[in-house]
C-alpha cells in the first residue's frame, strides 16, 4: 500500500482515539479533525477536503438524520409512559418462574431498540431487584442478563441510532438490517444468559454492602454480617454515578407492582405524575406498550420482503436498472421508508400510550428532552459520513481495499476489528461502529462483502470488552453492586462473550450473503 495513504489513515484514526482520550474535545470534533489530517496527509487540496466533508455530512444526514431523531422521540415516550416497564412484566409472566434471566435477557433486548442503554438499565433494574428480592438470591444474574441484554439490540438492531448511523453511512437496506440483526440477536441470547447463570452466583457474595442492604433489605444486611462485613440492617443509600441514586428498601417486596396482575393490566411506574380529579389513573397493557416499536419494525421490514418478491417476480436483481415497483410494492415502499413508518410509531406513541390529561407542553417537553438527547448523535454520524467520503474522495479508500483484497483474510474481520480497536481504545461503543462504518464504506466492494454483512461487522464489533472507559459499564456494576475485578468478571466478561460468539455468525453470513 502507498506509505502516504496509509499514513493518513493511521494518523486519522490516531487523531480520533487521542482527541477522545486525552483532550476537552468530543467525538464529533475529533471525527471532523481527522477527516482534515486524512486529507492534508493524503495529499488532497485543501479546497477539496472541505467539500467532501461538507458533502459527506450533509448526504448522511440527507438519508438518516430525521430517522435517528424520530427513533429517539419513540423511545422517549416508551420511556415516560411506562410502556418500557409494561413489556418488562409481560416478559417475565409469559416465561414464568424459574426462567427470570431469559426473561431479564429478553426485556433488556426489546426495551433497548428505541431507549438508549443507560436510560433503558434504569428503568428496568427495579424489576431484577424485585425479583431478587422475592428469590432471596440471583440479584448479579438478573442484573448481568438484564445489561447484555440491553448491548445485543443497542449495538445491532435499528433504530438503535447507532446502528441506524452505521447502515446510512454504509448504505445498506434498513429492513435486511433489522431482520438479520434480530436473527443474531436471538442466536446470542443464550451466550447472556448461560454466561450469567455461570458468573452471577460465583459474584454474588461481592456485592457491596449498599446494595445488597438495597435489594435484600435485612436479609441481605444479616448476610454481610454473618460474613464479617460492614453491611447494616438499616436503610442504606449508594450513589450510582450520573445515572441516579439507589435506595435501600425494606425486606420483602415493597410495592403492589412488584407482583403484577396476572390476569389484567397492573399499575406502571412512569413519570406521568398524578391525573387530575376525575380522572382514572394510568395502566398500561403489554400489546399496547409494544405498538409503537413494533408496527414500524413490520412497516420496514414489510416493505423489503415486498420488493424482494416483486423484484424476483420481474427476474430483476438488487442493484439493476430497469426495475418498475409494482403498485403493491409501491405503496409499501412509502409506509414502510423509515421516515415514514418512525412517523407512524411516534403519532402511535403520543396519542396510544398517554393518556387524555397529559397537556401538549408536557408532550413537547418530553420531545425537546428526546431531540436534545439525539442531538450529539445526529452530530457524530454526519460527521462519520464527512470523514468516510474523505477516505473515498483522497484515494485512501480505494488503495487500502485492494492491499486488504491482496491478504488471505476475510474481508469481514476488517470493520469487526477496526470497530473493536477503536471500542477498546475509546469506549463508546456507537463512536466505535461508526468510526468503523466511516472507514469501511469505500472498501465494501473491495473487500467482496455485502454492505448488510459489513453493517453487522462494524456493529458487532463494538461490543468488545465494555470496561473503565464505557459509560455504560458504569451504569452497570454502580447499579449492580460490583467493584474492582468482580466488575470486569462480571460485566466486561460477558460483553465479551458476545462479542466472540458474533464472529462465527459473521463468518457464516459473509458465506450465504
Amino acid at each position: 500500500m502507498d506509505l502516504q495513504l496509509l499514513a493518513a489513515l493511521v494518523l486519522g484514526i490516531a487523531a480520533i482515539v487521542v482527541i477522545v482520550l486525552w483532550t476537552r474535545l468530543d467525538a464529533f470534533i475529533a471525527l471532523l479533525i481527522a477527516a482534515l489530517v486524512v486529507g492534508f496527509v493524503a495529499g488532497s487540496p485543501i479546497t477539496d477536503t472541505l467539500a467532501s466533508i461538507t458533502g459527506g455530512f450533509g448526504a448522511t444526514m440527507g438519508s438518516i438524520g430525521i430517522v435517528i431523531g424520530l427513533g429517539v422521540a419513540v423511545g422517549k415516550i416508551l420511556e415516560v409512559s411506562g410502556a418500557a416497564d409494561a413489556l418488562a412484566r409481560a416478559f417475565v409472566r409469559a416465561l414464568g418462574r424459574g426462567r427470570e434471566p431469559w426473561a431479564m435477557a429478553g426485556t433488556g433486548g426489546l426495551v433497548s431498540i428505541p431507549v438508549f442503554c443507560d436510560s433503558g438499565y434504569v428503568i428496568m433494574n427495579p424489576l431484577a431487584r424485585s425479583i431478587a428480592r422475592r428469590k432471596r438470591t440471583g440479584y448479579v444474574t438478573l442484573a448481568l442478563a438484564l445489561g447484555c441484554g440491553m448491548t445485543l439490540t443497542h449495538h445491532l438492531v435499528p433504530p438503535t441510532p447507532g446502528p441506524l448511523a452505521v447502515t446510512g453511512i454504509i448504505g445498506a437496506d434498513l429492513g435486511g438490517v433489522i431482520l438479520t440483526g434480530l436473527a443474531f440477536t436471538v442466536v446470542l441470547m443464550p451466550i447472556v444468559v448461560l454466561y450469567a447463570k455461570w458468573m452471577g452466583p460465583k459474584l454474588e457474595s461481592e456485592i457491596v454492602p449498599d446494595v445488597r442492604t438495597a435489594v435484600y433489605g435485612s436479609v441481605g444486611a444479616a448476610m454481610d454480617s454473618a460474613r464479617g462485613s460492614a453491611g447494616s440492617a438499616g436503610s442504606a443509600t449508594t450513589s450510582a454515578g450520573s445515572a441516579g441514586s439507589i435506595t435501600a428498601v425494606d425486606d420483602g417486596p415493597s410495592t403492589a407492582a412488584e407482583e403484577p396482575d396476572e390476569d389484567g393490566p397492573e399499575e406502571i411506574t412512569h413519570a406521568l405524575g398524578t391525573p387530575p380529579d376525575g380522572e382514572k389513573p394510568h395502566r398500561m397493557t403489554a400489546w399496547l406498550a409494544s405498538l409503537p416499536l413494533l408496527v414500524p419494525l413490520l412497516l420496514i421490514v414489510a416493505n423489503t420482503v415486498t420488493t424482494a418478491v416483486d423484484r424476483n417476480r420481474q427476474g430483476v436483481l438488487a442493484g439493476d436498472e430497469g426495475y418498475e415497483p409494482s403498485g403493491a410494492a409501491e405503496f409499501m415502499s412509502f409506509v414502510g421508508s423509515p421516515v415514514v413508518a418512525l412517523i407512524i410509531g411516534i403519532l402511535l406513541a403520543v396519542y396510544v400510550l398517554l393518556p387524555r390529561w397529559i397537556t401538549r407542553p408536557q408532550v413537547t417537553g418530553w420531545l425537546a428532552q428526546a431531540a436534545s438527547a439525539a442531538g450529539l448523535i445526529l452530530l457524530i454520524t454526519g460527521a462519520g459520513g464527512a470523514l468516510g467520503q474523505v477516505l473515498r474522495d483522497s484515494g485512501v479508500g480505494d488503495e487500502l481495499a485492494e492491499t486488504i483484497s491482496s491478504w488471505n483474510l476475510p474481508g469481514v474481520l476488517v470493520p469487526f476489528l477496526i470497530a473493536s480497536l477503536v471500542r477498546l481504545a475509546q469506549g463508546s461503543g456507537t463512536v466505535a461502529m461508526i468510526t468503523a462504518a466511516s472507514v469501511t464504506a469505500p472498501l465494501v466492494s473491495g473487500l467482496g462483502i455485502s454492505p448488510l454483512v459489513a453493517v453487522l461487522a462494524c456493529c458487532a464489533g463494538s461490543m468488545v470488552f465494555s470496561y473503565f472507559n464505557d459509560s455504560y459499564f458504569w451504569v452497570v456494576t454502580r447499579f449492580t453492586g460490583l467493584e474492582g475485578v468482580a466488575a470486569l468478571r462480571g460485566w466486561s466478561g460477558i460483553t465479551t462473550a458476545v462479542w466472540l460468539g458474533s464472529l462465527p455468525l459473521l463468518l457464516i453470513a459473509s458465506a450465504i450473503l
